[in-house]
């Protein structure tokens, strides 16, 4: 299996199975002297972890990261530091469970990667899908955590705005709630139409999709190249690779097909800092496939979860019609587990192309307006 690097001058490659005894990664081209200690990296890995509430799989796994190298201690400083070289980082699996999945190694799962793994490469890793499994993803948030350490004053956070039906009341909108609702939602009412909606989903065997936001600010404008490598288009395909990921959008997405001319346009007028001032976000803080210096909205639909408990017609890799009924630990709604990884890769393009642009132009972008 090949692809298994993202990025450019900011690359990770991860490695590792569901029901291997590890995963992890190796960030290439981080730059060196930045703080970095195992605990900051712990912190995101954390918000992933599986078995934090009913509404995720109960796989009990603490995804305690080790950073294997790439790392030194600051004699000047006494604090832990890049060193420019590659940070490689380990996660133990420690709470497999291949035997739940003995009985469907040879039946094609409705939903999953079973029949493409198999038609592709002549064989697939039934054991909770191997590297197909979002256990992969695991890897993704800490090389997220290493990226948000690139790029100057960066911040990134998402939240879940939709599960089913219910969608969020934007007018109600609260970051700080975000971190301690069991949703990610920034929405405090909807942690009981939640709650209520999965039980029953639960309860009934079957499970829900998602809909994720992820909000990046402090973003440099100038980031991004046309023509072929454009901010934005760079960004969908690194959420489009997560799994279970459906569809994404930019700031006003989709809907912008239903605006005129003149509500879509961010009007610009100049700000009382000499630099121009948009008067709304439309397109998501991206213009062209570059950076304006806006926030980046970005949005991205995760499908239910494809591993139900009722029963679906599938065939067995002999070519036999059957059906079949996923046991094993699942996610009601892998959506929720998605909102750090949605993180993680927004924060992996933004420090890809910072470098990149760095790289080309130097450490900062040219304001028309100060030549």
């Amino acid at each position: 299996m090949s692809f298994n690097t993202f990025g450019h001058l900011f690359r990770f490659t991860t490695f590792g199975e569901s029901h291997g005894p590890a995963l992890g990664c190796v960030v290439d081209g981080c730059p060196p002297r930045i703080p970095l200690e195992a605990t900051e990296i712990q912190a995101h890995l954390d918000k992933r972890r599986p078995g934090q509430s009913r509404f995720t799989t109960q796989r009990r796994e603490p995804d305690e990261v080790k950073i294997l190298s790439g790392v030194m201690r600051d004699e000047a400083s006494g604090a832990q530091v890049t060193t420019g070289t590659p940070i490689a980082l380990l996660i133990e699996n420690v709470d497999q469970r291949s035997k739940d999945y003995s009985e469907i190694k040879d039946v094609y799962r409705p939903g999953h990667a079973d029949f493409t793994y198999d038609v592709k490469y002549g064989l697939r890793d039934y054991r909770g899908g191997g590297r197909s499994s979002a256990r992969e993803t695991a890897a993704r948030v800490a090389a997220g955590a290493v990226a948000r350490k690139v790029v100057p004053g960066m911040i990134v956070r998402a939240a879940l705005i939709q599960i089913g039906p219910h969608k969020i009341n934007r007018s109600r909108w609260n970051w700080d709630h975000v971190a301690q609702s069991p949703f990610f939602s920034p929405d405090a009412a909807m942690d009981e139409v939640w709650t209520g909606f999965l039980d029953a989903a639960r309860k009934s065997g079957s499970s829900a999709g998602a809909v994720v936001e992820v909000v990046a600010e402090n973003v440099p404008p100038g980031l991004g190249a046309p023509v072929y490598g454009k901010f934005d288009a760079d960004l969908a395909g690194a959420l489009m690779g997560i799994n279970a990921v459906k569809g994404v959008e930019i700031g006003a997405g989709f809907a912008a097909a239903a605006y005129s001319g003149e509500d879509n346009s961010d009007e610009i007028r100049m700000g009382n800092d000499g630099r121009p001032r948009f008067l709304s976000n439309h397109a998501g803080g991206v213009l062209g496939g570059i950076s304006t210096g806006q926030p980046v909205v970005a949005r991205f639909a995760v499908k239910p979860t494809s591993s139900i408990l009722n029963p679906r017609r599938t065939v067995n890799r002999y070519g036999e019609e059957t059906e079949i009924v996923t046991k094993g630990r699942h996610d009601p709604c892998v959506g929720i587990r998605a909102v750090p990884i949605g993180e993680a890769m927004v924060a992996c393009v933004l420090a890809d192309h910072y470098l990149r642009h760095r790289g080309q132009v130097g450490d900062g972008p040219t304001w028309p307006f100060s030549r």
